[in-house]
């Protein structure tokens, strides 16, 4: 609900007042047990709200400010009860209390409506897997492609991988293997001589051609 417009602020000013002066008369009319019992409510409210901000926003600043607000607050409205006893009786005295709670409950619920509006709940879409493109037989690939294969396979496995992904890159590095020593035996058992490193080039060691066909 909005409070621009020169009536609603009106109506706003003109409910501080009346307010205001319900507290005081109330104030005024409450004996010394009437005010420490006030003083006590406020003290309550004020640590529930405290402890409901905590839960919900920790921060000392959202806890203090949640605090002395309901403090303020409760004994805003038991003075506003008092002096509306005071002045019209118990009668009156509920039907401004059903009044307030009509209108908070009003208030509240506009709000919450309008807090709503406009915004899209997001809806979680699942990224559509794309299916993985199929990768070439080692054998239309040229002895460098091979070489570069078996190094990116071999970066591959380093990584974390489901059972069925290893597997796979497994047997692709068996197919690799088995075409470079089929291309050039006695290159491929040169650079098996050298011991060479999990993840180094074999295509260097190997006579460069293209695909077999």
């Amino acid at each position: 609900m909005s409070t621009r417009g020169p009536l609603p602020r009106l109506l706003l000013w003109s409910g501080a007042v009346v307010g205001a002066g319900l507290a005081v008369v109330g104030g005024l009319a409450l004996r010394p047990p009437g005010l420490v019992a006030v003083g006590l409510a406020a003290v309550v409210s004020a640590c529930l709200a405290a402890g409901v901000t905590r839960e919900s926003r920790p921060g000392k600043p959202a806890v203090v400010d949640a605090a002395w607000k309901a403090g303020v607050a409760t004994v805003g409205v038991l003075l506003v009860l008092s002096g509306t006893a005071v002045l019209g009786g118990a009668v009156l005295t509920l039907l401004v209390a059903g009044a307030a709670a009509g209108t908070w409950t009003v208030v509240w619920l506009v709000r919450s409506r309008g807090a709503g509006v406009g915004v899209a709940s997001p809806t979680v879409v699942a990224p559509a897997r794309r299916p993985a493109a199929p990768l070439p037989p080692v054998s239309s690939l040229s002895t460098a492609d091979l070489g570069r294969e078996w190094v990116r396979t071999t970066t591959a496995l380093s990584g974390p991988l489901d059972a069925r992904t290893r597997e796979a890159i497994v047997v692709r590095r068996e197919q690799t293997l088995d075409e470079l020593e089929r291309r050039d035996p006695d290159g491929f058992a040169r650079w098996l001589s050298g011991l060479p490193l999990a993840g180094s080039d074999p295509s260097g060691d190997l006579k460069h051609g293209d695909a077999a066909a």
